[in-house]
């Protein structure tokens, strides 16, 4: 890096965007949309970086980007990281508050490090430390659209295409939806009838995770997770409401059966606890929600210091993908279908996968570039759905 290059930080701008998205799998179809926030942070001599943060609102987030994040911190060093890292947690979460301050953090993070990379040369993963040049993954594909027979039709589409990982939702909202005429013991009877049909698909072979998103509660998870046990579930991912430290590590401790958590996690103490805790016994850092690259090394390094495994929850392969190869206990990424396709609307030169493998790119920064009509495009239209609301 050339000592003449200004890294001030210029301009900060906000993207929000709600993307619709469809998935084909074969004979199984569905469609759904989600909403993100890409930042993009200029500096004085025009080196721009792109953070990303998602599973929020986005009007919400990008206005505290504006209104907030941004009057404070430009006219800093993009590379002074930590600066501003700590300067973001006194601005937005003074009491260790948890909520949207760490999504705007992380992306705002994740921006840093996409500059620090371009002016270096150097992708992140290397940056992080460069542990290995391609990343394992898991497919997220059985998504509550589909019904039993669309689940198996998928299952062995993507097994036909290499895949050996799969992961499939359980409980469905069955709590957030329970005045709505659906008793949980019926969500989960039918969830035992769903990972039955998921394992026949891909054939005792192929490794199977059940991700319940918070949905259920503690006597529901775990007579669940006792009905799932001849289907040789790899873990139980988010099992219980609140990501409950005590009702976690009663789970696994009753069951028998590994838990897996964090991905929506944004305060260095929810980790802390959690791994001390001995609720998890996967932690599962999401570098668009927990705080950037700065805060998921942190964590990774708690995690080592306990003999936990770390791995990629919460989707969105291709900014985690640089923290599981840089750093030596990398995990799993977690290979999103819907949050890849939101991705591909986004972004410019996304790596692709190979079965079951991800293979890191050289190329500086994030490795990929933002689309920026379709940044402008998507936020012209949330500017339109917000008049609309009115």
């Amino acid at each position: 890096m050339g000592t003449c290059v200004n890294l001030e930080i210029k301009q900060i701008t906000a993207y929000p965007a709600f993307i619709p998205a469809s998935l084909k799998l074969g004979a199984a179809e569905a469609s759904t949309a989600l909403s993100c926030m890409v930042v993009e942070v200029e500096t004085a001599d025009g080196v721009t970086g792109y953070g990303y943060t998602a599973i929020t609102d986005e009007e919400v987030a990008a206005a505290i980007v504006k209104e907030v994040a941004a009057p404070n911190i430009v006219g800093l060093d993009a590379l002074d990281r930590e600066l501003i890292a700590e300067r973001l947690y006194w601005l937005l979460t003074p009491r260790g508050q948890t909520g949207y301050a760490s999504h705007v953090a992380s992306a705002i993070d994740l921006a840093l490090w996409d500059i620090l990379g371009k002016v270096t040369g150097q992708p992140c993963w290397r940056l992080l430390g460069g542990a290995r040049r391609e990343v394992p993954l898991y497919v997220t594909f059985g998504f509550g659209a589909f019904d039993r027979d669309q689940l198996g039709d998928a299952a062995r589409h993507l097994k036909a295409d290499g895949v050996e990982r799969f992961k499939m939702v359980v409980g469905h909202q069955a709590l957030a939806r329970r005045d709505q005429g659906r008793s949980l013991r019926s969500v989960i009877l039918e969830d035992v009838e769903r990972v039955r049909t998921v394992r026949e698909a891909i054939g005792s072979d192929g490794e199977l995770y059940v991700d319940a998103n918070c949905s259920l509660d503690a006597g529901s998870a775990r007579w669940l997770a006792d009905a799932m046990r001849d289907h040789d579930v790899s873990f139980f991912e988010e099992p219980v409401r609140d990501n409950d430290i005590g009702r976690m590590r009663d789970l696994r401790e009753r069951s028998g059966m590994r838990v897996a958590a964090g991905q929506n996690e944004g305060q260095l103490f929810r980790f802390r606890d959690l791994i001390a805790g001995g609720a998890v016994d996967v932690i599962q850092p999401n570098v668009v929600i927990c705080g950037g690259f700065t805060a998921a090394t942190k964590i990774a390094g708690m995690a080592q210091a306990h003999n936990v495994e770390i791995a990629n929850g919460g989707a969105f392969p291709f900014h985690n993908m640089h923290l599981h190869a840089g750093l030596a206990n990398g995990g799993l990424v977690e290979w999103h279908l819907i949050s890849v396709a939101m991705c591909e609307e986004l972004y410019k030169g996304l790596p692709q996968r190979n079965g079951s493998m991800l293979a890191l790119p050289d190329t500086p920064g994030l490795g990929f570039e933002a689309n920026r009509d379709a940044l402008k495009d998507f936020a012209s239209r949330e500017t339109s759905r917000g008049a609309g609301k009115g």
